[in-house]
Formats: C-alpha cells, sequence, structure tokens
C-alpha cells in the first residue's frame, strides 16, 4: 500500500486580520480567585453577624436559630 502525502499551498488572506489573545499565567487565575473567595468569604460572614446580632436585638428566636446554623459553617476548621 502506497504512503499518502498531502500538499499544502497558502494563499495570501485578505480579509480582516484576527489577534490572539495572551493566555493569563495559571498562577494569577489562582491567586485572584483566591482572592475574591476570601472577600465573598468575609463579607458573607460579616453580613451574617449583623443579621444575628439584629435577630438577637429584636428578640426574634428563629431567625436566630436559622442565622446561627449558617454562621456555624464559616466557623468550623
Amino acid at each position: 500500500m502506497k504512503k499518502e502525502k498531502l500538499v499544502y499551498r497558502f494563499y495570501r488572506y485578505d480579509g480582516e486580520v484576527l489577534y490572539a489573545r495572551r493566555e493569563i499565567p495559571f498562577e494569577i487565575i489562582l491567586t485572584s480567585r483566591m482572592i475574591l473567595d476570601e472577600l465573598c468569604f468575609n463579607w458573607n460572614k460579616a453580613k451574617l453577624i449583623t443579621e444575628i446580632d439584629h435577630a438577637i436585638e429584636y428578640g426574634n428566636k428563629e431567625a436566630f436559630l436559622q442565622l446561627s446554623d449558617e454562621y456555624r459553617n464559616y466557623i468550623w476548621e
């Protein structure tokens, strides 16, 4: 069986030039994702603490119990 040969012919492209996007290094992607996760974690934790304080201030026991259950996920180590 004969081997097949491929012949390529290059033609000048007359259309609009396409520019390739530069790749973002993995370290920068990982670092930015970790920073955003930390910011969201701290913001959610602070918001939950203010809601718990509000529930305690107004004596809303049901809301306090529900919010304290959610807060346990933030203090678990």
